[in-house]
């Protein structure tokens, strides 16, 4: 909460209360806040919270907002928009440094009575409400909240040396912080007075509170309201005539109209007139241009029709070459093939007379080993003969 009314202070020192809703700004800073402090909330939980808030304080009855209507869905991208707007106001610098941080390392080192501390805290939570947090560092803010409690409470400081030194403030600061609360807390309870022309209620959605879009619809009603203010600026003129009929009052009315009629016909037809010169100017100027189109249009197909044959020819001629190249090249596969086949004719004869060379002595060997052996058992015999 203190994160979001930093932020709404922010943005107000640099907006007007007139142009953007004071409700909406608040929804949309409590939002950014939760993002800022780690410890985001839905978009509906806020809404939720503030369209029962507006209604406790307008005295309505206690609804339940739908999710699927389309005030809510209206409501969810005001939301996001005057988000968006927030932070591109503050250039996306949203970083908040705030006194409470200070107050009790500041009490500890004055070694203050515990007393001291709680309400030093309620007056940096008040201080909140005001635009100290805008004007004055987080620092001089606690020193004048620390000395605000301790005038309350009549606790000593130390003044010699000034004790509001040794935390980088200064006594016209310090001064100024409690002359702020101090008015404050001389002020009645706050009332709500609505300022924003686009209607302050959170409960009933509007289409658009962007400004500009306000100017140009403001345009466009006062055009509309001078077009209506002739025929009562007729009125009023012939009523203020006096001493004459009904009838002739009419006739005046009528002639006065009609005169008002021909007058904007003439305005009207004079910008015709003038545009018509201005047709017939650009004509004029067009017309040498165009032919001179036309002409260099002509004179490229001419260029073209004269450059086909010879592409042609070129194509033709590059048909040729490829075709001869591929006859030469398929003369080589076939030469290649019959070397191929001369070779594996040629190793096959090689591959037959080794065999039957090798036939042929694998035959001899056969017939000498056959001999040997007959020659062997011969002489065995002979001598098995012999013994006997």
């Amino acid at each position: 909460m203190a994160t979001g009314q930093v932020l709404f202070h922010r943005f107000f020192c640099k907006k007007s209360f007139a142009r953007f809703n004071v409700k909406r700004v608040a929804a949309s800073c409590v939002w950014l806040a939760s993002k800022l402090e780690e410890s985001p909330r839905k978009a509906k939980h806020i809404l939720i919270v503030f369209h029962r808030m507006e209604c406790r304080r307008e005295n309505l009855p206690i609804g339940h907002l739908d999710h699927f209507s389309k005030k809510y869905s209206e409501l969810k991208m005001d939301l996001n928009r005057t988000e968006r707007h927030l932070l591109k106001e503050m250039g996306f610098i949203c970083h908040v440094e705030h006194p409470h941080k200070f107050i009790s390392n500041y009490l500890a080192t004055l070694e203050t009575p515990p007393e001291l501390r709680q309400e030093a805290w309620n007056l940096a939570n008040d201080s909140l409400r005001t635009t100290l947090c805008v004007r004055f560092k987080s620092e001089v803010v606690a020193c004048g909240v620390v000395y605000a409690a301790a005038r309350r409470f009549q606790a000593p400081l130390p003044e010699n040396p000034p004790w509001w030194k040794a935390f980088d403030a200064e006594k016209s600061g310090i001064d100024e912080v409690c002359r702020v609360l101090a008015h404050l807390y001389s002020l009645p309870k706050a009332q709500y007075i609505p300022v924003c022309k686009d209607g302050d209620s959170f409960i009933s959605s509007n289409k658009s509170w962007d400004p500009q879009a306000q100017q140009k619809e403001g345009s466009l009603n006062g055009a509309a309201n001078n077009d209506s203010s002739t025929p009562k600026a007729v009125s009023t003129a012939v009523n203020s005539e006096s001493g004459g009929s009904k009838d002739a009052l009419i006739k005046l009315a009528l002639d006065k109209l009609k005169e008002s009629k021909k007058s904007d016909d003439d305005s009207k037809n004079m910008p015709s007139e003038g545009e018509a010169r201005e047709e017939s100017v650009l004509k004029s100027k067009t017309e040498p241009r165009t032919e001179a189109i036309g002409e260099r249009i002509k004179e490229r197909e001419r260029d073209r029709d004269r450059e086909r044959p010879k592409a042609r020819d070129r194509d033709r001629g590059r048909d040729s070459d490829r075709e001869r190249e591929r006859e030469k090249e398929i003369e080589r596969d076939r030469e290649k093939l019959k070397d191929r086949g001369h070779r594996s004719k040629d190793k096959g004869k090689d591959s037959g007379g080794h065999s039957e060379k090798s036939r042929r002595h694998s035959s001899r060997d056969r017939g000498d080993h056959h001999s040997s052996s007959y020659s062997s058992r011969e002489k065995d015999r002979h001598r098995h003969q012999h013994y006997a």
